[in-house]
């Protein structure tokens, strides 16, 4: 059996994705861990540690050490990807150690890059390379990068929405805000609490989100309920109620302006001949947030430019890292001369 010693990893807030070379994706699970207070020892990872979010014993504590797309804890982001990278050789020891594509937001700071770096390498890699989500997510979702002519992506996260432009395997111009799926998530969690004294958890805000959240109010989802339970707040008991989608739809119109805006500005700061290429050819979106009701057409209806949902939203990145790793050492070489990548560092 094939056995591959390099990979790619999409480091998401909400989700870790990895692609092994050779093999396609190997792994999807939440990016939590959970972790005895006490000891400071992890208990588990990914959707076993999901599984723990608010329903742990005061010992125990299930946490996201991704914060907004970049490490917020050093320590159990190390602990998680070496978890990931062992699953992923399936637990076979390698005389040479791997090579690791990781993908950041395209607004990360040289510090927090730097300590994405350093997690991998502590984490058994031999080489990290560092490549920009927005380009990961156009190379895996076939936008002609490497052509002189301008493609943007708009790639939602779970804790970062990215917007570029690309041409001639280059991003020509980024804007990248710490608003998206999580911000969602607790727009509906404070509007349930405002409207209804309930206090939900994310787990649940995040099923109302998919269940009947909308960025486009429609006379077919208009209408649309959902049974949400909770925590009442004055009694302290267990209550249920029923939530209507033009509520949630309120509730989201903050944290959805914020992200067309963020593409507006982008689109202000584009080259003419570059935006005119993007008139022709549309916007695409990637990440799991696009996948909100209606936010497509929203966005095509502020912009007027066509937009269009790629095949796999949820995969788009981490399937750009598997592209990517098949020109590692062409971009290495690259790379020596210069100091740094067209999009990979």
């Amino acid at each position: 059996m094939f056995l591959t010693r390099d990979i790619g990893i999409d480091l998401g807030t909400a989700n870790i994705l990895v692609y092994a070379k050779g093999q396609g994706i190997v792994l999807q699970e939440p990016s939590v861990v959970a972790v005895n207070k006490g000891t400071g020892k992890v208990l588990a990872v990914g959707n076993a540690a999901k599984q723990m979010i608010g329903r742990t014993p005061g010992n125990i504590v299930a946490i996201r050490p991704i914060k907004e797309g970049v490490i917020a804890d050093f320590e159990y982001t190390q602990t998680m990807l070496k978890y990931y990278i062992d699953r992923a050789l399936k637990g076979r020891k390698i005389l040479e150690k791997i090579r690791v594509v990781i993908c950041v937001p395209s607004g990360v700071t040289p510090v927090e890059e730097r300590a994405v770096k350093e997690s991998a390498l502590n984490a058994g890699a031999k080489h990290a390379y560092i490549v920009e989500e927005p380009m990961a997510a156009a190379i895996g979702v076939g936008l002609p990068v490497y052509e002189p002519t301008g493609s943007m992506i708009v790639d939602i996260g779970g804790g970062t929405s990215d917007v570029a432009v690309i041409s001639l395997g280059g991003i020509v111009n980024s804007c990248s805000i710490r608003i998206a799926g999580d911000e969602m998530d607790s727009a509906i969690m404070n509007h349930v609490k405002k409207a209804y004294n309930l206090a939900i958890g994310e787990r649940m805000a995040e099923e109302i989100k998919i269940n009947i959240g909308t960025a486009f109010l429609t006379e077919s989802n208009k209408d649309k309920v959902y049974e949400v339970r909770g925590r009442d707040l004055l009694t302290g008991l267990p209550k249920t109620v029923l939530v209507s989608a033009k509520e949630i739809y309120t509730a989201l119109v903050e944290p959805v302006k914020e992200i067309v805006d963020a593409v507006k500005t982008c689109l202000e700061k584009t080259p003419p001949e570059l935006a005119a290429d993007i008139m022709d050819r549309g916007i695409m979106m990637a990440g799991g947030g696009s996948l909100l009701d209606g936010l497509p057409k929203l966005l095509s209806l502020e912009t007027g430019i066509a937009v269009y949902l790629a095949d796999e939203p949820l995969n788009a990145v981490v399937l750009g890292t598997g592209k990517i790793l098949e020109n590692v050492d062409i971009l290495g070489a690259a790379s020596s001369k210069n100091g740094k990548y067209h999009y990979i560092r």
